[in-house]
């Protein structure tokens, strides 16, 4: 959602218009997103102090996914977490416990409580053997002032101290398109990918079989696009340029 819907804590342009267009002409629609830091009840509640009433069963994240994936591979398994409460959320209630001793998974997301004692200790027991996982592999995020380190930063140093390389759940990964498109009911023909992202929200479009639309709203800019071996159908300034125009 961040550089699509908002930035910060600012709606942007012509996002209230887009949402209510949805809702109009009955879309089925789902804010898959990246980030790990807010449960949906969270991502709603902000959606609307910017003035957007959305459900929160519109809302998936890199967090439910990683704890989906995690309870499935491991039932009942133990994690070490960096990151935001909406990560520890959704693992708690998957069934996943913390634990600060002999962990089996290292479970890297978004923080701001990033701190050099926590990189030790994940260091430590992937060495020991847990399993590294990442969130998503998204370097930064879009941010009022310009960019914050994303959960592909955090997890950085962990890899290169240990040698291990992390998996990653969120986008790109096929999984999370298709709980993506199993929440909604839809194939993946009838269905599109609006995003901001080149290496994330793009080619999971493509290599999912979505329609996509890439957004110049967030990190990627016009110049960006060629840098890349495949590109969207649709190039957008916004999602305001999607409603028809009366």
């Amino acid at each position: 959602m961040d550089g699509v819907i908002y930035h910060g804590n600012r709606l942007l342009p012509g996002v209230k218009e887009f949402v209510d267009w949805l809702y109009r002409e009955n879309k089925n629609f789902l804010f898959l997103t990246n980030s790990s830091s807010l449960s949906p009840r969270e991502y709603q509640q902000k959606l609307a102090r910017m003035g957007l009433e959305v459900d929160e069963r519109h809302f998936y994240s890199s967090a439910l996914a990683t704890a989906s994936f995690i309870s499935s591979q491991s039932p009942g398994c133990s994690v070490y977490v960096i990151g935001d409460h909406g990560l520890m959320n959704a693992l708690y209630d998957a069934g996943i416990t913390i634990n600060n001793v002999d962990p089996e998974y290292v479970v890297i997301g978004e923080t701001e409580n990033y701190s050099f004692e926590h990189v030790v200790k994940a260091i430590n027991f992937v060495n020991k053997g847990a399993k590294l996982i990442g969130t998503n592999r998204d370097l930064v995020d879009p941010a009022e002032t310009g960019v914050v380190p994303a959960c592909g930063s955090l997890i950085a140093p962990i890899q290169a101290a240990t040698g291990k390389k992390p998996y990653f759940v969120g986008k790109p990964n096929p999984l999370m398109m298709r709980t993506g498109l199993r929440l909604l009911g839809v194939h993946s023909a009838d269905t599109i990918i609006i995003g901001d992202r080149m290496d994330t929200d793009m080619i999971a479009g493509i290599e999912s079989g979505m329609d996509t639309a890439l957004v110049l709203s967030g990190v990627t800019s016009r110049e960006d696009i060629d840098k890349f071996p495949f590109r969207p159908r649709l190039v957008l300034n916004g999602v305001a340029d999607i409603p028809p125009k009366d």
